[in-house]
């Protein structure tokens, strides 16, 4: 099987069945066997012509007698792939992309298909010099408007282009190690011996930026609980918990358990976690990354967030609650999120307050309440926090310490942007409980 068949799988199975394209691009490169070049290579296609698709198909039509909305839908997928390779992929010979997209025509459709197919893109190989640039920001970077809009109402108009080009960015994949698992400098020493690449990471102790990747999950120090795969604005939440061994603390929406981990690590170990979602399976998913990361203080439970568990009142040092939200500041790694419905979005902002109003109730006199998401929407965030506020009193936000390389320190609030900061959209709020 070829990369170029795998990306195109993972597109129609986008389309047809909702899916996510980082999920099913990871399971049909293990089910078509791709080796570690060709598994890059349809990585690369697959996010790309998600990344780009609005841009794609304003070129393609550029080069079609036709309309585009004519098009048989798999047909239309192997032109994006064909256009997305003539475009932006200069070491791939415009014939060999071009010539695979028609073997795709016939197999996935037929000889006409094909024909199209041969002349959009040959045509497109000429004109690539020449091909209309788009005027509109929603074009030029595949984000629909009312997405640009919501975006720009958050971070303004001087920021706004510089987000969405970030977006179409591909991100670096970080690692913390894992100081349970051995001496931390012993274990990047490993790593690197194994064939990884290691740059440190610029602000945070123990963390690098990778490269020479290929399938993590399939290193034996990944299976030796080595290290953890954590974006460095993910564990920036947790640090700002002000965490300490022997605490109790709640993880109140843990899955898949990143910050339960991260939260460990600074606890060495020592204390309680308790880490609650809301799905059985991902229990499981918990209990087995505890495990493969030495975590012996982790209970993971079945719980939803918005239900009041009376035995924890007032009995937890500190609460994580990294909310389900938009999403909006994962784009990088998640590109399809920018096509979904902005309107199932809306009601967000009060499953989030609900969360807070519930779980706060389990924070100890003089304890910490963190507040977080993974969105960089004012709704989700700030406003969500202030509406909290107003109604609890025995709350207020509370100063937290940052690397310096991003200020040195906030006063309770924080968002981090991905062109700005070069980590996940994310925004982290710390609240103190008065005694």
């Amino acid at each position: 099987m070829s990369a170029r068949t795998t990306a195109l799988s993972a597109l129609i199975a986008c389309r047809k069945q909702g899916a996510w394209a980082d999920g099913v691009l990871k399971e049909y490169i293990v089910r078509d066997r791709l080796d570690k070049r060709d598994a890059a290579l349809a990585t690369r296609l697959c996010y790309g012509v998600m990344q780009n698709r609005m841009l794609l198909d304003y070129e393609i039509q550029a080069c079609l007698k036709g309309q585009l909305k004519k098009l048989q839908p798999v047909v239309l997928e192997i032109l994006r792939l064909g256009m997305y390779q003539i475009l932006f992929l200069d070491k791939i010979p415009v014939s060999a992309a071009v010539n695979e997209a028609v073997e795709q025509g016939k197999k996935y459709a037929n000889r006409s298909a094909a024909g199209l197919i041969n002349g959009v893109l040959r045509h497109a190989a000429r004109e690539k010099n020449q091909l209309p640039a788009p005027e509109s920001l929603s074009i030029r970077y595949s984000h629909p408007e009312p997405l640009v809009e919501l975006l720009r109402a958050s971070v303004g108009d001087d920021q706004l282009e510089a987000l969405l080009a970030s977006h179409n960015q591909a991100p670096r994949t970080t690692i913390q190690i894992n100081p349970l698992a051995g001496d931390p400098k012993h274990l990047a020493a490993r790593l690197q011996e194994s064939g990884l690449t290691l740059e440190p990471h610029p602000w945070q102790e123990h963390t690098y930026e990778v490269s020479g990747v290929g399938n993590l999950e399939a290193l034996p120090m990944f299976q030796e609980g080595a290290f953890l795969v954590q974006d460095p604005a993910a564990r920036l939440a947790v640090q700002a918990a002000g965490l300490a061994p022997g605490m109790r603390v709640l993880d109140c929406c843990a899955a898949p358990g990143g910050k339960s981990f991260s939260a460990a690590m600074i606890m060495e170990n020592r204390g309680s976690i308790t880490s609650c979602d809301i799905h059985p399976h991902k229990i499981q998913l918990l209990e087995k990354g505890a495990a493969r990361l030495h975590i012996s203080i982790l209970k993971a439970m079945l719980q939803d967030a918005t239900a009041d568990v009376p035995q924890w009142h007032d009995a937890m040092d500190a609460v994580l609650a990294d909310v389900p939200c938009s999403g909006l500041g994962v784009i990088r790694k998640k590109p399809d999120i920018r096509y979904k419905d902005l309107s199932k979005l809306e009601n967000l902002p009060q499953l989030q307050l609900r969360i807070l109003e519930t779980v706060s109730s389990y924070v100890k006199p003089s304890g910490v309440l963190l507040y977080s998401t993974c969105t960089i929407l004012r709704r989700e965030n700030e406003d969500v926090v202030m509406q909290f506020l107003q109604t609890h009193p025995a709350f207020s936000l509370e100063h937290f310490s940052l690397p310096e390389a991003l200020g040195a320190s906030c006063d309770g609030m924080l968002t981090l942007l991905p062109h700005l900061h070069h980590t996940d959209g994310f925004f982290i709020c710390r609240l103190r409980r008065h005694s």
